[in-house]
């Protein structure tokens, strides 16, 4: 008769240590484990000057996150990698914004005002404007900045892109095609043009991302899945949070960023230099007050009402559908 009471004994006693063995599987801080979140980005400053800063300054741990980054070579990629569950988070140049504006992403987070973008031509060549691309060959990353920057360029000139001929390349074939004059001119930003001055150091700027500021600016942007944002909004706003004291880090150390950037990159310190001069950062408190006014949706309401003259869009929507302002400035306010 006693072995029932000796065996009750030892199943309440283990019931009282299964908690305490549950909580020492959690991190040493006695905490959960952090969440693991997929995190694309393109290897430039501004597509990654944030996440190095966030690496820096332990951001990721101190927000109960564990990144696995991934890199693109452009917005349009990574998109694609959001639609298809590879990624949950992402960044994308301006001219990339047309894809959540069409509902395939979240822009959770503005990032710098690109002014990186140009559209150069060789030297010597007789072109001294856009007019003068006519019937010309131009090398082009497809639904990049540099794809709206040629856009703009040409209806202020009066042509389309039906008067040239566009060819859509990657970043680093129009670098290739530029340098070796297979193309007549090439729509693309810096610091893929101080590559190409390697090679061609009289090239022609015709026109640049300055000459329509601040009438129009052209802000890169963090993405998430749709998803993600409608059902773990408290995972998007630790991943805020990482974004936004790393812009402030970045805001206020410019110039150790530019050779942060680079060492997180694993790329030539020199690579960097001066990258910051083509962007303009705002610090996040600044940011939260135009996410609320709608100064910042006014951004993407103008970048979308230019792709719909591009043809990217059939009509310009509503910010509200695709930028969360209001996560954006509860989790600064935080």
């Amino acid at each position: 008769m006693r072995r029932p009471r000796i065996l009750a004994a030892a199943l309440a006693a283990l019931a009282i240590l299964l908690p305490v063995t549950a909580c020492g599987s959690s991190s040493e801080e006695g905490g959960a484990e952090p969440a693991k979140v997929r995190f694309g980005y393109i290897a430039d400053f501004a597509g990654a000057a944030v996440l190095a800063a966030a690496d820096k300054q332990g951001l990721w741990a101190k927000h109960g996150l564990e990144p696995e980054l991934k890199v693109f070579t452009n917005g349009p990629l990574q998109i694609q990698a959001l639609g298809s569950g590879d990624i949950d988070f992402g960044y994308i140049g301006s001219g990339a914004t047309w894809l959540p504006a069409s509902g395939k992403a979240k822009i959770i987070a503005p990032n710098m005002l690109g002014m990186a973008d140009r559209v150069i031509v060789h030297p010597g060549s007789g072109i001294s404007s856009i007019a003068g691309l006519k019937g010309k060959k131009i090398g082009v990353p497809e639904g990049t900045s540099g794809d709206m920057i040629l856009e703009l360029a040409l209806k202020e000139a009066g042509l389309t892109g039906k008067d040239v001929e566009k060819v859509n390349m990657d970043p680093s074939t129009v670098v290739t095609a530029f340098s070796g004059k297979q193309i007549d001119a090439a729509a693309i930003w810096y610091p893929l043009i101080d590559t190409i001055k390697k090679n061609v150091p009289d090239l022609v700027e015709l026109t640049k991302s300055e000459d329509y500021y601040p009438a129009l600016s052209f802000p890169s942007s963090f993405v998430a899945r749709n998803e993600l944002v409608a059902e773990d909004a408290a995972t998007v706003t630790k991943v805020l949070k990482v974004l936004q004291e790393g812009n402030d880090w970045v805001a206020a150390n410019t110039a150790e960023a530019e050779t942060l950037t680079a060492t997180f990159l694993k790329a030539p310190g020199e690579q960097f230099k001066g990258a910051s001069a083509v962007t303009k950062i705002v610090p996040t408190a600044e940011l939260r007050k135009m996410a609320e006014d709608g100064s910042v949706a006014g951004w993407y309401k103008g970048l979308a009402d230019i792709f719909v003259t591009m043809g990217k869009l059939t009509e310009s929507p509503d910010p509200a559908t695709y930028f969360t302002a209001d996560l954006y400035a509860s989790a600064a306010a935080g």
